[in-house]
């Protein structure tokens, strides 16, 4: 899967838990979340749209808009390696997420598994 149908898809499927999600699907999110954080603290850094603020209002803004796509795509990953997706609260450990990154780069499970058949076996959905 390519960065523009990934993107696609990490906002078509916006609260799809279920499914399984490919490594590409995964990382070009990632991507993404953190190219579109990085421009909007730069912006707001450069411009002074905030003087009087240490926060990041944009970014604060971005980063809520995409937290169920990102906890959605997560979960989705996980059910491709084979994981349940309430595996994915051990982020909140802090160390868990060392292995939550682990289990993001394992290759995916080749054959159909419970969440659903292969996304690497099927030609990519094209999102509406």
């Amino acid at each position: 899967m390519n960065f523009p149908n990934a993107i696609k898809s990490f906002f078509v499927k916006y609260v799809t838990f279920s499914g399984r999600a490919s490594r590409s699907e995964y990382w070009y999110a990632i991507l993404f979340l953190a190219l579109g954080s990085y421009c909007l603290e730069f912006i707001e850094g450069t411009l002074g749209l905030f003087p009087n603020s240490e926060n990041y209002v944009l970014d604060g803004i971005f980063q809520m808009a995409t937290l169920l796509p990102m906890i959605a795509v997560t979960i989705r990953r996980l059910h491709d390696v084979g994981r349940s997706g309430w595996y994915s609260l051990i982020a909140l450990t802090g160390i868990g997420v060392i292995v939550l990154v682990v289990w993001a780069c394992m290759a995916g499970e080749p054959s159909d598994n419970p969440h659903g058949p292969n996304p690497l076996a099927l030609p990519p959905p094209m999102p509406k």
